[in-house]
């Protein structure tokens, strides 16, 4: 029997990925726009439907890819909540599936097993520290109170979504840490700049000893500032994400505290999915379920460095460095973003 084939030397896996955001979202483009880049540094071939936040056509995309030519691997998201379904979806199926951004609850795998277990073509996860970036950003919005008693407003995300619980959790635990900081309401903005601004409106005449606002993104951040601007009210800000404008906040102090990241998540993932083809399974590098520490908090010198870096067509990063493909020794996964902040 002839030897196996070199792991560098194998064909170029194909990859479709189930968008959950919209087609014109700037974080999920964006998010589709590094992972093309990895998957073109990768030899992956790479597919993305957009769920345009919609349940059913997440589901029909689901389903378009169960009727079309099968690619090697499906990644998909919890968004909504929609894992076992669509694990249901593709039982039996020889699609290898793999979860992104956020996976099943402990409560969903309590129910229906993790990775690996009843649903064997489920390979395994890859999920941001969102509890972790929550605690970091509630932790270093508080510290600009100066140990002072302070009220705080909080805007989550959406209800169902992992991330959005996770963030919020993190900001409890900071609060846990500091009793001279009252979290007086916490909202969900549903990601959305407008929610935010209109909910805004009508909380902050409510809560006139409110100083510090805490944001699970930076949508919902900036649709506070502008209330608050139409009010007059002059407050401390923390949000999370990667996008121009809220770099930009950064750097001239609108925002104080960003956490950011996670928008090379996806292409992580392409990495192990990318060995995992090769014969180099992510099992023995870390686990089936991994949590990539890439949300960190940046300041000012640094939100000029991604600002700067990401604005070009081409970010300069070549994700084959973070490869067992290309690091035979590799022991665990280590895809951040400190090389964009060099």
């Amino acid at each position: 029997m002839c030897c196996a084939l070199a792991p560098a030397q194998s064909p170029a896996p194909s990859v479709v990925f189930l968008n959950p955001g919209y087609s014109n979202e700037p974080f999920w483009t964006d998010y589709t726009l590094y992972m093309q880049d990895a998957a073109g540094d990768l030899g992956i071939e790479l597919k993305v439907l957009y769920g345009e936040r919609d349940p059913a056509r997440m589901l029909h995309n689901a389903r378009q890819v169960l009727d079309g030519l099968p690619p090697d691997y499906l990644i998909f998201t919890n968004e909504l909540f929609l894992g076992p379904v669509l694990l249901r979806l593709f039982e039996g199926s020889p699609i290898r599936l793999f979860a992104l951004h956020s996976t099943l609850t402990d409560e969903q795998q309590a129910l229906i097993g993790g990775s690996r277990e009843r649903h064997r073509n489920w390979l395994g996860s890859l999920v941001p520290n969102d509890e972790e970036a929550g605690y970091l950003m509630g932790r270093d919005l508080i510290a600009l109170s100066r140990g002072q008693p302070a009220e705080l407003l909080a805007f989550s995300g959406v209800k169902q979504t992992p991330s959005s619980i996770l963030r919020l959790a993190g900001l409890q635990r900071a609060l846990n840490e500091a009793p001279h900081v009252r979290l007086v309401q916490a909202v969900q903005g549903e990601w959305q700049e407008q929610r935010a601004y209109e909910q805004a409106l009508s909380l902050l005449p409510r809560h006139p000893e409110v100083s510090l606002i805490w944001s699970a993104n930076d949508a919902m951040a900036f649709g506070v500032i502008r209330a608050a601007a139409e009010q007059n009210r002059a407050l401390h800000y923390a949000a999370l994400n990667n996008s121009a404008r809220v770099l930009q906040a950064r750097i001239n102090g609108q925002i104080e505290v960003l956490a950011s990241g996670h928008f090379l998540l996806g292409a992580c993932a392409l990495v192990m999915l990318s060995d995992h083809a090769r014969g180099l399974d992510f099992v023995e590098r870390g686990g089936k379920d991994q949590e990539a520490r890439l949300l960190r908090i940046i300041d000012r010198e640094q939100a000029q460095k991604l600002l700067k870096r990401l604005g070009k067509s081409d970010i300069g990063l070549d994700f084959r460095r973070f490869s067992a493909v290309t690091q035979p020794r590799l022991q665990h996964y280590d895809c951040s973003i400190a090389a964009l902040l060099d």
